[in-house]
């Protein structure tokens, strides 16, 4: 299933997202200091990475043990999967892009939604 394979895509991405910043984290004043907007939604699209691609994961494995799939889900979790890190890494660059976050959001609420609902 592609939510499989873009749940390990999302893991490699999370651990590069990870690894580049990393080399700055140790200065106090990098983007800003630790608590600074720029710093808060890069740390943000580095986790997206993985929590997002928990989630596909999770949709890719209960598809598989259950036969619950939908393919507006899986799509919807795809979309999730790119988005927000986008949103994130776009809000970091230019603080008015965190108004798209509705997007990652809904499109990530709507897929659970949609696969509890083939659950039941």
């Amino acid at each position: 299933m592609i939510n499989i394979t873009a749940a390990w895509i999302g893991f490699l991405l999370g651990a590069v997202s990870g690894a580049i910043p990393g080399l700055f984290f140790h200065r106090a004043t990098w983007l800003g200091g630790y608590t600074s907007w720029p710093r808060r939604l890069i740390r943000l699209a580095h986790i997206s990475f993985f929590g997002i691609g928990l989630l596909n994961l999770g949709l890719g494995l209960t598809g598989m043990a259950t036969g619950a799939t939908s393919a507006a889900a899986s799509t919807l979790m795809l979309v999730g999967a790119v988005t927000m890190p986008a949103v994130c890494y776009a809000s970091a660059w230019r603080s008015h892009f965190r108004h798209l976050f509705f997007i990652p959001a809904g499109a990530v609420m709507l897929a659970i939604a949609l696969l509890i609902e083939r659950m039941v």
